[in-house]
């Protein structure tokens, strides 16, 4: 396609991995102009059918309506996919045999010609080398309970300590270690700011106890602080977390009974590493009668609005400044 080798001799680390970019997105990146990155993992692995496929179009149409091209992030039989049709979104929403891909997946499934799914470390990586820098998510990964035990940490938070882009999301995944998730982000250099909170989130919850590093009220200030990171040559993610809509919202008390029994299941049934994750979110949902799936996709659709309206303003700033 010729938005693809317009993209390869824009970013030559891209040249030599197969690449397919929808040409919305390649006109958009050509131009500067604004564009939020959307990962494929909870397509796959996060949401059931057809909750995923709705799910996935509306935080694209919520990232169009703010003025931004949303570009969902997957592999395809082997090739990178810098966007997709919505012919592509829907097979894949239906797919029962995606890979689950983070970093150390991804040269693994483009060599195998695999269909797989990016996760928020992945995504962060093809968005960086794409020039994209605003990515909208529901909750990264991080921690897990236990860790003393398993030393399973998500890559997302290495990822975050090293990839360039800014991240937006309803804090980390409920079922973590919030305050060691938080405190690992602290030793990688990654600033986690809150927009028009104090309170660090976490995920259904809008209250963990916690705090995030800076309250932050208006996106122009974040876009201040995303080009001061850049002109300094800190080349850490940035995090920028936001409540979950208060209508969806979920008390703190009630979502660690779910987990609780969740965890308690998981042991049971011996589930661990990457299954970890889908598995407890999907028993939640079912523990709290589907009020743990309402929010789950309210907030992803909320982040794809605020991210859309973040990569509008970098954009408008880079102008100003040329």
């Amino acid at each position: 396609m010729i938005c693809s080798e317009l993209l390869t001799a824009l970013y030559p680390t891209i040249m030599t991995i197969s690449l397919k970019t929808h040409d919305e997105v390649g006109e958009a990146l050509a131009k500067n102009q604004a564009v939020v990155a959307l990962e494929s993992t909870l397509i796959t692995h996060g949401l059931p059918w057809p909750e995923n496929l709705d799910t996935a179009k509306r935080a694209e149409a919520a990232v169009r309506a703010e003025g931004a091209v949303p570009c969902t992030v997957a592999i395809i039989d082997g090739q990178i996919r810098l966007g997709l049709g919505e012919q592509e979104l829907e097979a894949l929403a239906q797919t029962q045999c995606a890979r689950k891909v983070s970093r150390r997946d991804l040269a693994i499934a483009l060599a195998k010609g695999q269909t797989g799914a990016t996760t928020v470390a992945a995504t962060m990586i093809i968005a960086a080398q794409a020039g994209i820098e605003v990515f909208a998510t529901g909750g990264i990964g991080g921690v897990h309970r236990g860790v003393e035990h398993t030393m399973d940490v998500s890559a997302d938070l290495t990822e975050l300590g090293q990839t360039p882009v800014t991240v937006v999301c309803a804090g980390a995944k409920i079922i973590l270690d919030l305050p060691r998730t938080l405190e690992h982000l602290e030793t990688l250099g990654v600033p986690v700011l809150g927009f028009q909170t104090q309170a660090f989130p976490g995920f259904f919850s809008a209250e963990t106890g916690l705090q995030v590093d800076e309250r932050l009220d208006d996106l122009e200030d974040v876009a201040k602080i995303i080009v001061s990171q850049r002109e300094l040559g800190l080349n850490t993610g940035i995090l920028l977390t936001q409540q979950p809509p208060s209508s969806v919202a979920l008390p703190s008390v009630e979502v660690d009974t779910w987990l609780r029994r969740a965890l308690d299941e998981a042991t049971d049934a011996g589930v661990s590493g990457k299954r970890l994750t889908p598995f407890l979110l999907e028993a939640m949902a079912r523990h709290s009668d589907g009020r743990t799936l309402k929010a789950n996709t309210a907030l992803i659709e909320n982040n794809a609005r605020l991210g859309a309206q973040l990569a509008v303003q970098l954009a408008s700033d880079a102008i100003k400044r040329t």
